[in-house]
């Protein structure tokens, strides 16, 4: 796992070492779907690393829709650990 600490710089360098030892690439970002880190994270990681990957790369994110304020709502909306988990588990399987 890793926790970015900063978007600006991305350290690219981290996550692809962390791509080519794991051969997976999941991530989890609190953001939507659409126009979100993770897609750039893809989309680098599948062009620099393609061939070491196992599996599909995989995101986690909050849904493409308005931020609730209800906190049922929001518990729904935002990634948690259910849903990574089944992202997880769904991608060991590659």
């Amino acid at each position: 796992m890793i926790d970015l600490r900063t978007l600006l710089p991305l350290d690219e360098e981290t996550i692809l070492n962390s791509v080519k030892k794991t051969n997976k690439c999941l991530v989890v970002h609190e953001d939507t779907k659409t126009g979100g880190i993770a897609g750039e994270i893809g989309r680098f990681s599948a062009r620099k690393r393609f061939g070491d990957l196992d599996g599909p790369l995989m995101r986690v994110t909050s849904l493409d829709t308005p931020v609730p304020y209800a906190p049922t709502l929001e518990e729904y909306f935002l990634p948690n650990a259910k849903k990574i988990f089944t992202a997880a588990k769904e991608l060991a399987r590659y």
